[in-house]
């Protein structure tokens, strides 16, 4: 199970479609691990629940063929190099200061806002297709823009899933028969449970202990409980709560970000730069893997927990609506996102206007893989710092 995912984790490029494109033709089509049913309703499962769904898919997978072990190996195998790749960039820029003050790091910093914009306009047609939906992620962009902070883009958040579950028009699914899994409603209720516990004790204990690595691992698994739409919506959740506080330079967070764009494997992994760039007594690898685990411990927890309920869940029409309402928040959010810090901290001059502009047209009109944008945003960057 591990080799199979660490095949992945080296190979998939180009975000979370793209990864689960690659594991249907792994799972499905060569190693007729799963049919092609049972892989779509799983997919549906993991694109309900907040969190990074590819990742979850294979969470999934590596449990129905292999148990807790073969979960633990699929995650591994397919989040390993890409959070190493990060890591070790990490330490190139605290070894080399004037790394972070670089044309190369500007670079990819404009590359984060092509990205994000991307991401933006693709989430809109998506998550947003009416004018209701609509009006809840522009709602959304407001809050977030008047309190710049992670209780404003809560509060977004919340106000959005509450406007869904009131307002939202929605279909209700006929009943599905669905793949059984060797974990039963009470080990499922447990898992979600302590998902629940860990989401509303963290803050608590943080405050009381007053430690940095418990606060930081509350602000982790926060953001890792509540990404709703997408690996993008982690940008602005992360932002909001690491620069602040001063546990990460601004230009570092968005040279970061960038760089995550240029290896495969999940975004979620941004999380193992972030914790080694932390300062003591995080940073380094163990700063690095500590923050990984942290944020991906939610989606652990969420899929195995909500795999007996998964029926259940998808006949609530009340929560539905919710979803839907949420999924346009977190449009609204990114959104604001995009024009702060993304494009404050990036564009300066009209030639980062120019090279933001170019990156967007490659990989919205040229579908260019984003690795080559990436890198030739890097070296733009450079000749115009130059």
């Amino acid at each position: 199970m591990f080799a199979t995912f660490l095949k992945l984790g080296l190979t998939s490029f180009g975000g979370p479609v793209a990864h689960l494109g690659y594991f249907r033709a792994e799972f499905v089509t060569r190693r007729k691990w799963l049919d092609d049913a049972s892989y779509t309703d799983l997919v549906a499962l993991c694109q309900f629940l907040p969190g990074p769904a590819s990742s979850q898919v294979g969470i999934a997978i590596g449990f129905g063929r292999a148990g807790w072990l073969g979960a633990l190996a699929a995650w591994a195998g397919f989040t390993l190099p890409s959070a190493a790749a990060l890591i070790v960039l990490a330490f190139g820029m605290a070894r080399w200061a004037q790394l972070a003050q670089s044309g190369a790091v500007h670079g990819l910093k404009i590359a984060a806002v092509a990205i994000v914009a991307q991401a933006v306009v693709g989430m809109k047609a998506s998550l947003c297709p009416d004018r209701p939906t609509s009006g809840i992620a522009v709602s959304a962009a407001l809050i977030a823009l008047s309190i710049p902070s992670a209780i404003g883009q809560l509060t977004a958040i919340a106000l959005g899933g509450v406007v869904g579950w009131q307002m939202l028009p929605l279909k209700h699914l006929a009943p599905a028969q669905h793949r059984r899994y060797e974990i039963s409603r009470t080990q499922g209720m447990i898992l979600l449970t302590a998902f629940a516990c860990l989401l509303l004790l963290l803050p608590g204990l943080a405050s009381l202990t007053g430690m940095q690595w418990v606060k930081a691992a509350a602000v982790f698994y926060r953001s890792g409980a509540l990404v709703f739409g997408g690996g993008h919506v982690v940008l602005p959740l992360l932002q909001a709560s690491v620069v602040p506080p001063g546990w990460v330079a601004n230009d570092v967070f968005l040279a970061g970000y960038g760089a995550a764009q240029a290896v495969p494997g999940p975004l979620f992994t941004f999380a193992a730069f972030l914790g080694a760039v932390m300062p003591s007594p995080l940073g380094g690898w163990q700063g690095g893997l500590a923050m990984l685990g942290a944020m991906f411990l939610p989606a652990f927890l969420l899929v195995l927990g909500a795999l007996p309920f998964w029926e259940t869940l998808r006949q609530r029409d009340a929560i539905q609506r919710a979803m839907r309402g949420v999924n346009a928040a977190v449009v609204g959010i990114l959104g604001a996102a995009l024009y702060d810090p993304v494009w404050t901290s990036a564009v300066h001059s009209r030639s980062d206007v120019g090279l933001a502009l170019a990156a967007l047209g490659l990989l919205m009109v040229g579908r260019v893989s984003p690795v080559f944008v990436v890198a030739l945003t890097a070296v733009g960057g450079f000749v115009f710092a130059a």
